[in-house]
């Protein structure tokens, strides 16, 4: 048993496959809707997705394999910068694993919650056991070889997309893309007292 568990985690959280270090953004006009999904966070608290993202605008950055969290780590230091929380976006991690691995859902989910010491990107990471093409299907993924990251809205709306480790340009046209979901939905605020 303990044979076979290591062989799972070796294969779900160590195997290497050739990764995507080009970035590109999806157009605009034929973006997706992201599909309805449950997962749980590395705390335990259940998820159904897109409806229980807790912002009315997200960043979520989609990772298929163990390697990519380096791609992830990379958009970290910009995503600081874009001072998301003060602005009322949230951001959320979603590794993704095929159904079968919920088996062992414990240990990985455990490993991962281990390393990660804090509890904020522990809430933040929702851990996706799915049947991954009709996820990837509904949302354009190409391949599992890079990392995806989209903007979406509460209800399901992908308002931009890209993929691929940190680019400039590619998080320029992050930036304006937040800039211009984020500041008509402020500017509809009444701060006058």
């Amino acid at each position: 048993m303990l044979r076979s568990l290591l062989f799972v985690t070796m294969f779900v959280c160590g195997a290497r496959a050739p990764q995507t270090n080009i970035s590109q953004v999806t157009p605009s006009d034929s973006l997706p809707t992201f599909p309805s999904v449950e997962g749980t966070n590395l705390e335990g608290r259940r998820f159904s997705l897109p409806n229980d993202f807790e912002s009315e605008y997200n960043v979520v950055l989609v990772a298929f394999r163990r390697e990519q969290q380096l791609d992830v780590d990379s958009w970290l230091p910009f995503l600081r910068e874009q001072q998301l929380a003060e602005r009322g976006v949230r951001m959320y991690e979603l590794p993704t694993l095929k159904r079968m691995y919920r088996l062992v859902r414990g240990f990985i989910d455990g490993g991962m919650a281990g390393g990660i010491p804090d509890l904020g990107t522990r809430q933040a990471t929702i851990t996706l056991y799915i049947d991954k093409a009709p996820f990837k299907k509904a949302l354009a993924i190409e391949t599992e070889d890079a990392i995806s990251l989209l903007i979406v809205a509460r209800d399901g709306r992908v308002l931009w997309q890209a993929s691929g480790p940190f680019a400039r340009n590619v998080a320029a046209d992050l930036a304006a893309a937040l800039d211009s979901v984020v500041a008509p939905a402020l500017s509809g605020v009444n701060t006058a007292y």
